[in-house]
This record gives structure tokens, sequence and C-alpha cells, in this order.
């Protein structure tokens, strides 16, 4: 998807704010990763497949959970490498499905938003992490992203 198309799925709310709540669309994001993921598909037939499935009642976080997903998957190979690189002794296949999708999506704002703070990133993905994962996977998140923003070059 382009810019443009992007613009579309972000839609104004009722009081005309662009910028829905962040955290449902790292939700949805990671929905739609995280179903790539187990299926062995592409994460774009996954984000087309969402698409589609909501038709016209797009909500407005939609917009930037497009964008993390095309983030995610236009940076895939430097995420997966920085991350392999700072997950002490756990490869990405052995990472939970969910953690490691959810530390991609951290990765991604860490090294290509310039307007998320990292701890802004590491926070939403533990706090993801702490609903949506193991009771281990909140501490493994915070550490790894911790080491990721503390040496890894923005």
């Amino acid at each position: 998807m382009t810019r443009a198309t992007v613009d579309t799925w972000a839609v104004p709310d009722q009081e005309g704010h662009r910028n829905p709540s962040r955290r449902k669309s790292r939700r949805r994001a990671l929905d739609v990763l995280y179903s790539a993921d187990l299926r062995d598909a592409p994460p774009a037939t996954m984000l087309a497949d969402t698409l589609a499935r909501l038709g016209q009642d797009v909500p407005a976080h939609m917009g930037y959970a497009v964008e993390l997903v095309e983030g995610v998957v236009a940076h895939a190979a430097r995420i997966d490498e920085v991350l392999a690189s700072y997950a002490e002794g756990w490869s990405l296949e052995r990472m939970p499905v969910v953690d490691r999708n959810l530390a991609r999506i951290a990765v991604y704002e860490m090294l290509h938003r310039d307007d998320i703070d990292d701890a802004v990133a590491i926070s939403e993905a533990v706090a993801l992490a702490e609903e949506l994962s193991t009771d281990e996977s909140p501490k493994f998140l915070n550490g790894l992203l911790g080491r990721i923003a503390e040496h890894a070059v923005h």
C-alpha cells in the first residue's frame, strides 16, 4: 500500500483527530503479523484480508496499524538482524510468536519512527505482552528492547 492508501484508512474520528489510540493500532498490527507468522503467509495478504473484512467500517486506528505492518515488512531483514543480535540465548524461531511480533513492531518504531520515543515503544510492547503472552514475556521483552534502545544505532 502507498502512503495515499494508508491515509484513506486513517479516517478522522468524531472530533476530527487523526491520531487515535496507538495501542489499538499496535494490537491490530500484531494481529496481522501474528496471523501471517502462524500461517506462513505474506503479511500483506493478511493485511488485505483484514481490511476487506472491515469493509466500510474501518476504525480510525487502522491507519497507523497499516503503517506498522508495512514498516515491519519493509525493514524485516534489519529488524530481525537487530533482534537476533540482542536476544541473548534466544533465536527468533524459539521466541513465542506473540513476543517475536511485538518485538518487531517495537524495533520498527525505535529505529524508523522519530515521533515515537524508545520508552513508549518498549512500554507498549510490554503492556501488550502482559495482556496477550506468557508470564515471562513482559520481562523478556523489556530486557531485550531495553538493550536494543541502549546499544542499537538509530
